[in-house]
């Protein structure tokens, strides 16, 4: 069989320093671990891993040191995005030698933000950073939507992903809705449509899987890797997390199509043939 391009997605990990849990429950670092080990057990190896978001908790370097240790075992390159939770200048620091989190050279007046392109076997990958800086919500600015306008003409023909944290569309939960993407979705829609060769734009913030038709193509979120957001329609419901099993997305060029599947992470028993 030939190589095929898989890129998994992981997001929302939520790390916490050593020896420590998130909300005294949560043992995210033990979950990102058994993400990394379902990585690693794919069947077509992973081409590349994004990260697409709350990559820590507190945005700590004890935290990024962690995250850095519990990717080592990945056996192909890592990329990461921030969330609202990550500090970019302590990331920046902790992974100093990760070229794509650096300052793009093509987007002037936009150090602060994670800009960038990966180029894999028939796909590309466009990350945009939503982040605000000590908020939790999201915005897109008009250098930001320039700076994606210019990147996707330059290859017009190329299938792509846009990668991004915050969502830009409702989802019905209420409270994470209140700090989705405030700013710069209409813009972000019409950038898209005149795009056509974006296939995806794969969202994380959000703790599930949604999917939704945005900017003439398919938008979705991905589950955590640790806690997933309760699942409650209701405008008046408060914002919970429960132990829904955990996550990540696998995007893979299959047959000259791009196909994302959602696959669950931790030990489930040997594949067992029909009869």
């Amino acid at each position: 069989m030939p190589d095929t391009t898989v890129l998994v997605q992981l997001s929302d990990p939520h790390l916490v320093e050593p020896g420590r849990l998130l909300q005294d429950r949560i043992d995210t670092p033990a979950f990102l671990a058994q993400a990394v080990a379902g990585v690693c057990r794919l069947q077509l190896p992973a081409t590349a891993v994004l990260i697409t978001g709350d990559l820590v908790e507190r945005g700590t370097a004890a935290e990024y040191e962690h995250l850095r240790a519990l990717l080592a075992p990945l056996p192909c390159p890592v990329h990461l995005m921030p969330g609202n939770h990550d500090d970019i200048t302590t990331l920046r620091r902790v992974f100093a030698g990760q070229a794509t989190l650096q300052p793009a050279a093509d987007a002037p007046g936009l150090g602060a933000h994670v800009l960038f392109s990966l180029d894999l076997p028939g796909l590309r990958v466009v990350a945009l950073d939503t982040v605000v800086p000590r908020r939790s919500h999201g915005m897109l600015c008009e250098a930001r939507l320039a700076w994606l306008e210019r990147t996707l003409a330059a290859a017009p023909r190329q299938r792509t992903i846009v990668a991004m944290h915050h969502p830009p569309f409702a989802t019905g939960i209420a409270e994470m809705d209140a700090i989705g993407l405030r700013q710069g979705a209409e813009a972000l829609a019409a950038v898209l449509r005149r795009h056509p060769q974006v296939e995806r734009l794969v969202c994380g913030h959000l703790h599930r899987s949604i999917q939704c038709r945005f900017g003439g193509t398919l938008a979705m979120t991905v589950p955590s890797t640790a806690h997933q957001i309760a699942f409650d329609l209701r405008p008046q419901a408060p914002l919970a997390w429960r132990f829904e099993p955990p996550g990540f997305a696998v995007h893979a060029l299959l047959d000259d199509q791009l196909v994302t599947h959602i696959v669950a992470s931790g030990e489930h028993g040997p594949s067992v043939p029909y009869a």
